[in-house]
């Protein structure tokens, strides 16, 4: 039953892949595409291999490549950027194939020192979101060995697994009789004909579809557990295009062994089937890795790589977007990513329903539930079952003093009823707040939106202005536009920032910068949408204006820039934690 054990289509082929296998991870060179057959593990050599080698010897190793790799990549479109407060930050730009190159170098780095199979490794990788050292600290670890491969859901590859027994029958040479794994915990394990136990079999019964088929066309993985060749590509397309699941499909017998590379790539025929597993390894990479991010820029698919993880201003050199490298968000100085985070939510739960909730309803005076008034009468009974407090719609106070006076309120000045207003009257106040933030700063959005689109107005203009200017004269407009953006975009962001802020001295001349800096966006704007061929400015005055007061709003954003950081650097900020 040797050949029972091979986990090929093409049988012709396994006696010199095992060969190469155990010599080590030679012929895992490549992770896309794969052309070399799929090579069942368990005629390997069953020793552990032993090194020299320390993991810390090995973090090291790794270490070191890693940092080498930052600018490795000249056929990507790469470019390096300092951090504002740390000049050793860089990063490159990486295309589709970029990646790929890089996930196989970190593939071949580990293979070169734990010697398996690269798909194995790449397992293992994914498993500890591709931290090197980590995984070379666990490998060696042999007290945890067994541990980390079961873990990871791989079969131990320094242990054979068990065999598929035979269970000899003493039945005559006619007589059917199964096979079935001794570790399968497979509701469906595969099903071995033999019509005579002297002879080899020929034939199995698929799992799945539980059709008899020739022994080369059942494909297992080191689990045991073999299915026919078409079941296999059904349940691996199903996963892929429907599920969306690549890193992590487990063996169709349920046995949490997952399917390796060699495998899904052999069996599957469908480029675009391919193309969506390849997308899924190479998505799970760049996500798994903390010094990697996908572009934002729309039907952008270049991923950032940078030197380590921090709070800094990254730009796709292909779409020219522009984000934070942290938290993957816009480039959103001056607030910090924890706090736009916050924000974010915070209208997520909060802009849609705000200005309703603001004009139509009220608070209980006791349970604070949200409440709406549906009809004339001022006695209202609070629906909380917990609560079922009656008071007053007019002055919020408890109905009992009322007496009769169910149309008119004219207890305005009781004790009970001014303390509930007050707590009424505190909740408006901080719902006002919010929404005085949540206006200017959607506002700002908003007009950011509209003021991308002014580029293609402002090219016009350029392309008209050049029967009296030269090309390079007429780049003033295109400079304005990409310093309105700017201003515009920082203004968005100082709204959220000062929404968070204690008041005090630093915050009084914040909000005077902010206040400095939006008066002259508003100008510059109002410039560069109006029809310059309607003008009775000359337009070597008009060029004069707007030159000036693009320079003004980037003085000034810097002016507000400046003073933040140097709020963060010498803790001016103080933050309320519950708004």
């Amino acid at each position: 039953m040797a050949d029972d054990e091979q986990f090929d289509i093409d049988t012709d082929s396994e006696i010199e892949d095992e060969d190469n296998e155990n010599q080590g991870s030679d012929d895992d060179t490549g992770f896309f595409p794969i052309d070399e057959p799929i090579v069942h593990s368990s005629q390997s050599n069953t020793t552990t291999t032993t090194t020299t080698a320390s993991s810390s010897q090995i973090s090291k190793q790794t270490r070191g490549t890693s940092d080498q790799s930052v600018n490795k990549y000249s056929t990507g479109t790469s470019t390096s950027n300092n951090h504002p407060q740390d000049n050793n930050f860089e990063y490159v730009v990486l295309t589709q194939d970029d990646i790929v190159k890089y996930m196989e170098e970190c593939i071949k780095e580990v293979n070169e020192v734990i010697k398996l199979p690269s798909t194995t490794v790449r397992l293992l990788l994914h498993h500890f979101r591709w931290d090197k050292e980590k995984l070379m600290e666990r490998f060696y670890d042999p007290n945890h060995q067994d541990e980390l491969f079961q873990q990871a859901h791989i079969v131990n590859p320094f242990k054979k697994p068990p065999q598929l027994q035979t269970q000899l029958s003493n039945s005559s040479h006619r007589t059917t009789r199964r096979q079935i794994s001794a570790n399968s915990s497979s509701p469906s394990p595969s099903i071995t004909i033999t019509t005579n136990p002297l002879k080899p079999s020929t034939e199995q019964i698929c799992g799945i579809c539980y059709t008899t088929k020739p022994l080369n066309e059942m494909v297992g993985l080191e689990c045991g557990h073999k299915f026919c060749i078409s079941c296999w590509r059904c349940y691996l397309t199903t996963k892929i295009m429907h599920e969306g699941i690549g890193q992590t499909i487990s063996c169709p017998a349920k046995c949490d062994i997952l399917v390796d590379d060699k495998t899904v790539l052999r069996l599957i025929e469908n480029p675009d089937v391919r193309r969506k597993y390849q997308h899924l390894i190479t998505n799970s990479f760049v996500e798994c890795n903390r010094n990697m991010r996908w572009c934002p820029g729309t039907n952008c698919t270049n991923a950032i790589k940078a030197s380590y993880c921090d709070v800094a201003m990254v730009t796709c050199t292909s779409c020219k977007t522009s984000f934070c490298f942290q938290c993957g968000q816009a480039w959103h100085e001056p607030i910090k990513c924890k706090w736009l985070k916050k924000w974010q939510k915070k209208c997520h739960d909060d802009s849609e329903t705000s200005n309703w909730i603001a004009a139509n309803t009220k608070e209980c005076p006791k349970c604070h539930a949200t409440i709406e008034k549906n009809g004339g009468c001022n006695h209202l009974i609070c629906k909380n079952q917990s609560c079922k407090y009656e008071f007053c719609w007019v002055c919020l106070g408890a109905w009992e003093p009322h007496g009769s006076s169910w149309y008119n309120c004219n207890r305005f000045n009781e004790d009970d009823a001014k303390k509930a207003r007050d707590e009424q009257e505190r909740s408006r106040a901080a719902l006002q707040r919010y929404l005085h933030y949540y206006k200017r700063y959607h506002n700002h959005h908003e007009s950011l939106r509209l003021e991308n689109k002014l580029l293609d107005q402002v090219q016009k203009h350029m392309e008209s202005m050049q029967q009296q200017m030269s090309w390079i004269e007429v780049q003033f407009l295109q400079i304005a536009c990409d310093v309105l953006r700017q201003c515009r975009q920082t203004l968005m962001y100082t709204y959220p920032f000062a929404f968070y802020l204690k008041r005090n001295n630093h915050s009084i001349i914040f909000e005077q910068n902010q206040a400095d800096l939006e008066h002259a966006t508003e100008e510059l704007s109002g410039y560069l949408e109006r029809d310059f061929s309607q003008t009775n400015a000359s337009l070597t005055e008009l060029k004069q204006k707007v030159q000036d007061k693009y320079r003004y709003c980037s003085t000034r954003r810097k002016v507000l820039l400046d003073h933040v950081a140097e709020g963060y650097e010498c803790d001016y900020w103080e933050y309320n934690e519950n708004v």
